[in-house]
């Protein structure tokens, strides 16, 4: 099997995540503290490396509207453009490499109770022009009501070349037990490698090991069921190799922001 001589990993948490959708707001739910993900792309998959796209706040009855992310032809707020509000100022990205796939998707780092709101990506330039609005939900980090234990940790993801693929690693650890798994842009739970659980002062620590041969979004996803928590962390391995690309196809992009609305829905009737 062709071996994987170059990765990029790409790292966010979330606890829910879905598509930008122009049939009402796309509600997504994060814990505070963890990096979120909200999904724009145009469902031409045109190439907007050239074009304009501005990610704003919804105003607030107590506050009013704030520039997220504005990317234009090239300049953006974290290369020199100027008029980002305050409170975004070094927690915003976006996806270069992704531009051109029609993919105008940006992170939001370390989330905070103020970013709770709604959220509009703009193409105000496009023919016709198109904007897409998500509702993004920021919760107080839990804790453990009978011990000081907290909520089970954010996922921490490691990646290791082999001879056949790659193996993903995932640790955690929390009270009560959290179960980890690893799982696909489907949601289709990946078989693991190596399961390896210790216990030490009433607190649970997971180690799950999976293997994938194939350049794709995958997640570490931790629950406790319990207690009503569940977070998880997302990676995009992305092979380049001097034959056939590994990467995933246009199709395959395509079908990423679904899966994960998908995924998304099924969490929320889970909880």
């Amino acid at each position: 099997m062709e071996l994987l001589p170059l990765l990029c990993l790409c790292l966010l948490t979330r606890s829910g995540i879905t598509s930008a959708q122009t049939n009402g707001p796309a509600v997504i739910k994060v814990n505070e503290g963890t990096d979120v993900m909200l999904p724009c792309s145009l469902s031409t998959k045109e190439n907007i490396t050239s074009k304009l796209f501005d990610w704003k706040k919804v105003a607030q009855k107590d506050d009013g509207q704030k520039e997220v992310f504005l990317y234009d032809g090239g300049s953006h707020y974290n290369n020199g453009l100027r008029g980002q509000s305050e409170e975004f100022k070094g927690r915003v990205s976006h996806f270069q490499d992704e531009l051109k796939h029609g993919n105008a998707s940006i992170i939001i780092r370390n989330t905070k109770i103020s970013d709770n709101g709604g959220y509009t990506c703009d193409f105000p330039r496009l023919q016709p022009p198109q904007t897409f609005n998500i509702e993004l939900v920021v919760s107080p980090i839990l804790k453990y009501r009978r011990g000081e234990n907290i909520t089970a940790s954010k996922p921490s993801v490691t990646i290791r070349k082999t001879e056949d693929g790659v193996l993903l690693q995932c640790k955690v650890h929390g009270t009560p037990k959290p179960k980890v798994e690893w799982q696909d842009i489907a949601g289709t739970i990946l078989t693991a490698e190596e399961l390896q659980v210790s216990e030490r002062e009433g607190r649970f620590y997971i180690t799950l090991t999976a293997a994938v041969t194939r350049a794709h979004f995958y997640r570490c996803v931790a629950t406790q069921k319990t207690i009503k928590h569940q977070i998880s962390t997302w990676i995009y391995v992305k092979a380049y190799s001097s034959g056939p690309q590994t990467h995933p196809s246009d199709q395959n992009l395509r079908k990423v922001m679904i899966g994960v609305a998908v995924g998304v829905l099924a969490e929320f009737l889970f909880f």
